[in-house]
C-alpha cells in the first residue's frame, strides 16, 4: 500500500513554509503512526517452534496430573 503526499510550490512561498506544509500533510495523512506503528512487529513463529511449545506444555500438564494423582499436589480449580 502506497499513500501519495504532494505539495508544490506557490508564487512567493519560501521553502521553509514548504517543508512545513509538507509535514503537516504527512501527518494528517497518517503517514508517520503507520510507519512507527510498524517497527517492532514480530514475525509469525514457525511451525516447528509452535509444535515444539505445544509438546512441551501438554508434557508438562501430564506431569502435573501426575502429582495431583499423587497427592503430592493440590489442583488450583
Amino acid at each position: 500500500m502506497s499513500i501519495n503526499v504532494e505539495v508544490e510550490k506557490t508564487g512567493s512561498e519560501t521553502n521553509a513554509s514548504l517543508i512545513r506544509r509538507f509535514s503537516r500533510r504527512v501527518q494528517g495523512a497518517g503517514i508517520i503512526n503507520k510507519v512507527k506503528g510498524g517497527r517492532y512487529k514480530d514475525r509469525a513463529e514457525s511451525k516447528y517452534k509452535r509444535k515444539v511449545k505445544t509438546l512441551g506444555m501438554l508434557e508438562k500438564r501430564k506431569r502435573v496430573e501426575k502429582l495431583i494423582k499423587l497427592g503430592k499436589i493440590t489442583p488450583r480449580f
